[in-house]
């Protein structure tokens, strides 16, 4: 292993240098011939050493730079900032540097949050998250962002730009108690880190934290003051890097280095003609006006041999294998370059500014393919050489895009990003920065106006440069004669354009989770959510019940009275109760046999839908499960975000009635907590699609009565036989076995209730509590069964999410042209009285007096218990040729006094 790691006992420990043995010099000069490494011209003028790894100089490359601080710079060579790099590349040494860290950290990885630095590291702490795998990312920025307040901030002593601020959107994103994992391009003082450290640790204290880094160029004096500053705060600290080493520099090199660059760019400035006759090195052609490279005297006449392979590490890395098709190309009026539409997914954030979580990277990457395609569409089809460049603090969205483009495009593709960091170019080949592109910042920065710079792009041998950019640079600056696009288009043929939308959090002082145009809280103060053991079996962050408790209330008759008092009075069914059903051993015993068997099938649908959801819908959904049997598979909805994307989704339940539509005091409350367009409602199984109608309809007049708009009432279901939705875990017709059971797998509650001398205009609906029938109770037991099959099938159900996300899923509804045919030729003529699939046929013949049972030919053990239950009941079981169901479960048209249409009343006959 390469790197160091701090390791140790107790809280501070010692640090220990795992390839100290590795530690000897690195020459920069000549070897064998004209075999430079990187970084010789500023040995040779300055005395400045590097000192370390073999890797060392395939890593890093050295320059100058107008900064009164220090003179010379670290050029890293697979960062994606400076110098122009495979992404493949620049992404993979990131993810390495991850997955070492979850090694690093074992079981505590869970609860990690990782920090990078601006601007040049906020992509690699990106790419150091992913290899995490679990932890949410954000990084330090220098935008302040109007509403939103500081978490944080620290200096950077030596950077160009020093400030640095902590703008997370969810203010609890540092305030955990899990190890923290600050990630940087270099570990050279340690200044920042300790920075950083010594601001957070005295708002949120912790006991470990892990430094990150490609290369750790510490001197001696800097690697002990890490050791002092860790047990003086009663913490520990790693480090992992990929490599080491120091910088050796000799006395007055700060000043020789800034007379040096004032030589050398005084000679740029009092003559541009200079530079371009003073002979360009191949595939490096002369700058035009705006370009500031200045010729090394030593190099006029020099040139790369024909034929030379790009080699990571050295100078060439920017340069490539071809030549400027014809140096510079003039663009067809200032800045004028081909705008892409990315489709970019919405709400989802451009990058950790404010916060990344993986669901938000599980949505980047559900997208990223069909970006990719649009910006190759774009690309003329002789491309052969490609830059995607980012835009200073926006690294991570044009690498992953690179990235997807260098898999689609048989184009070498290279990514590296603008700065602000100003640094001397020299056209020489032991220099790391061979050209520099100058123009004016375009994104308004709080600082004011001032320069910013693209390094070795001039010359570097591309077709096309795709510039990406998010919406608060796209500016007149950006197209301006001197902007960034004027610049590289005269140094390629095509210049693309792609625009991600700048993510911005909502205010403060707004509503959690309230997006800046969410509607404001209603007036009427509605009760908070019921929570369990005081209303429910569940635990109480497993879900909020927003109903109201009407437990002592005598509801329940015995179903043939029921019916009979629906029917006579005209009585809606969800003015009562049904007796609660006490199910036989045999049937428990069946009950639990078909749990052992369909867990993992049930896991497997649990993750498809929820992975669906974070992808499509939200990258933080509020969960709204439909009671009561929406609430199992939303809290196993939310149980599978949290295993597997580290996400405390909200979570409650509603009430919905046939006839009567959704809750509107339940919908109130949640817009006034929540942005309805993160609200997804969720649903055991469809059968012919009433209930999805339903909510449509219920919503659809909720936004015209209350003028509050986004809730989408497309319902998220585990099993959906009936085509009825967009958003499922499957569409097979199979036994769910919280279908089999009451209230004894759901919590133990009733279903929901509505009637006008209970439930007032300004009450939620109503259920009951049983908690008579705790013994009985299997809710979490079914739970826990099916949450522990998780890691056998999280592979596949993502595998298929990914898969279901790029086809189409439009619903055909052929479950309920299903039902109209069934309808018909039973002579039922209501569709209201035939209940398809396997968990609808349960319900009638547990709370109905059903009149038969169509089972498809063939049918197995899903159907154990339905059989059972009929048997019981003495309710027919038909085999039925070609059903498209599983099972189907008839009310009789005629005898069954219960049979209620479809405004919950009885039918007229």
């Amino acid at each position: 292993m390469t790197g160091t790691e701090k390791t140790g006992t107790g809280k501070t420990g010692t640090e220990k240098t795992v390839n100290e043995g590795m530690r000897r010099p690195v020459r920069h000069g000549t070897r064998t011939g004209e075999d430079i490494w990187s970084g010789s011209w500023v040995t040779e003028r300055l005395g400045v050493e590097l000192a370390g790894d073999e890797s060392l100089p395939g890593l890093l490359g050295l320059a100058l730079r107008r900064n009164p601080k220090r003179a010379h710079l670290l050029v890293s060579n697979v960062l994606g900032k400076h110098v122009p790099q495979s992404p493949s590349v620049v992404y993979g040494h990131g993810v390495a540097l991850g997955r070492r860290v979850r090694e690093l950290l074992g079981d505590s990885a869970e609860d990690a949050v990782v920090l990078g630095y601006a601007e040049t590291a906020t992509g690699l702490g990106h790419s150091v998250a992913d290899g995490l795998g679990v932890a949410p990312y954000l990084h330090s920025t220098r935008r302040p962002v109007t509403g939103t307040a500081t978490a944080g901030g620290f200096e950077e002593s030596h950077s160009h730009a020093t400030s640095h601020l902590l703008l997370p959107e969810d203010p609890s994103l540092l305030a955990g108690d899990g190890p923290l994992v600050l990630v940087d391009d270099e570990f050279s003082t340690g200044n920042t880190v300790l920075n950083t450290v010594r601001d957070l640790h005295a708002r949120y204290p912790r006991g470990r934290y892990v430094v990150v880094a490609l290369v750790d160029m510490r001197s001696p004096a800097d690697t002990g003051r890490l050791d002092e500053f860790a047990r003086g705060i009663g913490a520990r600290i790693d480090l992992v890097t990929t490599a080491s080493g120091t910088v050796r520099l000799p006395d007055g090199v700060l000043e020789k280095g800034q007379e040096l660059v004032a030589r050398y760019e005084g000679a740029t400035r009092g003559d541009r003609s200079s530079a371009a006759a003073s002979g360009p090195v191949a595939r490096f052609p002369a700058p035009p006006e705006g370009d500031a490279r200045t010729p090394s005297p030593e190099a006029g006449a020099r040139a790369h041999p024909p034929g030379t392979r790009d080699v990571v590490g050295s100078a060439a890395t920017a340069a490539g294998t071809q030549p400027a098709a014809s140096g510079p190309h003039p663009a067809d009026g200032p800045g004028r370059a081909t705008r892409v539409d990315l489709r970019w997914p919405d709400g989802l954030p451009d990058g950790g500014r404010h916060g990344f979580t993986p669901a938000h990277r599980a949505r980047l990457e559900h997208a990223l393919p069909g970006m990719a395609a649009r910006l190759a569409e774009a690309l003329p089809e002789d491309t052969r050489r490609v830059l995607v460049l980012g835009f200073e603090e926006l690294m991570y969205t044009p690498l992953r895009l690179a990235g997807e483009l260098e898999r689609t495009v048989r184009a070498d593709v290279r990514f590296s990003t603008t700065t602000r960091s100003p640094v001397l170019a020299v056209d020489d080949p032991g220099y790391a920065i061979r050209t520099r592109l100058v123009f004016p910042a375009h994104d308004d920065p709080a600082d004011g106006p001032g320069e910013r710079y693209a390094y070795n792009v001039a010359g570097g041998g591309f077709d096309a440069v795709v510039a990406v950019v998010d919406s608060a640079a796209d500016t007149p600056a950006l197209h301006a004669p001197d902007g960034l696009l004027a610049r590289l288009a005269a140094h390629t043929p095509q210049v693309l354009l792609a625009v991600v939308p700048s993510y911005v959090p909502a205010p403060q002082d707004a509503p959690k989770d309230a997006r800046p145009d969410a509607p404001e809280r209603p007036a009427t103060m509605l009760p908070e959510p019921l929570r369990g053991p005081a209303f429910s079996s569940y635990a109480p962050e497993e879900v909020g019940w927003l109903l109201q408790d009407l437990s002592d209330v005598t509801l329940e008759a015995p179903t043939e009275e029921r019916e009979e008092a629906i029917q006579s009075g005209g009585a809606h069914y969800a003015e009562s109760l049904p007796v609660e059903y006490q199910p036989s051993e045999q049937y428990q015993e069946l009950f639990h046999a078909a749990l052992n068997e369909s867990a993992a099938r049930l896991a497997h649908a649990v993750g498809v839908v929820t992975e669906t959801v974070l992808a499509e819908r939200s990258p933080r959904p509020v969960l709204v499960s439909l009671a009561r049997a929406g609430t199992p598979v939303g809290i196993l909805m939310r149980r599978w975000a949290r295993y597997h994307h580290r996400l405390d989704l909200p979570h409650y339940a509603v009430s919905i009635v046939r006839g009567r539509g959704i809750d509107a005091n339940a919908l109130r409350w949640l817009a006034a907590h929540h942005d309805p367009r993160d609200v997804v409602f969720v649903d055991g199984w469809t059968g012919k699609g009433a209930i999805t109608r339903e909510l449509a309809q219920a919503i659809e007049e909720f936004e015209k009565t209350e003028g509050i708009t986004g809730f989408d009432p497309e319902i998220a279901v585990l099993a959906d036989p009936g085509s009825c939705v967009r958003t499922y875990g499957t569409r097979e017709d199979y036994l769910i076995p919280s279908a089999c059971l009451n209230s004894t797998v759901s919590g133990l509650i009733s279903r929901t209730v509505l009637r006008a001398d209970l439930v007032g205009p300004h009450d939620f609906h109503g259920a009951k509590f049983y908690r008579e029938l705790a013994g009985a109770d299997l809710s979490v037991a079914f739970l826990d069964a099916v949450s522990a099959r998780f890691p056998e099938v999280t592979d596949a159900a993502r595998a298929q999410a990914k898969e279901l996300l790029s086809t189409d899923r439009t619903p055909t509804w052929e479950g309920w042209a299903a039902v109209e045919r069934i309808s018909e030729e039973y002579g039922i003529h209501d569709m209201n009285l035939v209940k398809p699939g396997v968990g609808e046929t349960t319900r009638v013949l547990l709370r109905r007096v059903p009149w038969k049972v169509l089972a498809r030919t063939g049918a197995g053990s899903d159907l154990a218990h339905v059989r059972l239950l009929a048997q019981q009941r003495g309710v027919p079981v038909e085999e039925v040729d070609g059903l498209p169901y599983t099972c189907v479960g008839l009310i009789h048209p005629r005898y069954t006094r219960g049979a209620t249409g479809a405004d919950g009343k009885a039918v007229t006959r």
